[in-house]
């Protein structure tokens, strides 16, 4: 088992990573909108974050942005790269391992960064609880899409 750099299955990555980040947010929204800790919201938060960083205003714009580069491209990519190494066949339950593993470095990087805390706990428990909820969505949907775009390819060339 060894990492894979191709450029066929990072591209891949990133567009599963993409659907991925689409479904994240939906469930997002929908949280937000039926009243659901709406406290907890990570767009604004990372949007929080750079205008302090930088010392600029806040730009819901940069925080979108980033949320889709972050869950697009940089999870896309990482998950594309350490597919071999994630246990089962499975690219739906590789998915979902590497949806918890990508909440776990975000509940102990960008969460407390956020002033939200270590896990979110500053929140209360169900910001850990809901984010990995959110993030197993993530990860299951972005192993689906990914092995839909490898059978595909794989299939008609």
């Amino acid at each position: 088992m060894t990492m894979s750099f191709s450029l066929s299955g990072i591209i891949k990555g990133i567009i599963a990573g993409f659907i991925g980040t689409l479904v994240l947010t939906g469930l997002m929204m929908m949280k937000k909108y039926v009243g659901i800790m709406p406290s907890l919201d990570p767009v604004q938060m990372i949007t929080n974050m750079v205008a302090e960083k930088t010392g600029t205003q806040t730009n819901m714009m940069v925080g979108w942005i980033l949320h889709f580069v972050i869950g697009s491209v940089a999870w896309g990519v990482a998950f594309s790269v350490i597919n071999n190494l994630l246990p089962s066949s499975s690219q739906v339950m590789k998915g979902i391992t590497f949806g918890v593993g990508a909440w776990l470095l975000m509940m102990i990087g960008p969460m407390p960064m956020s002033g939200a805390g270590l896990f979110g706990l500053s929140m209360g428990i169900m910001a850990p609880v809901l984010t990995m909820v959110l993030h197993i969505a993530f990860g299951a949907t972005m192993g689906l899409a990914y092995s839909k775009l490898i059978s595909t390819y794989n299939s008609k060339y």
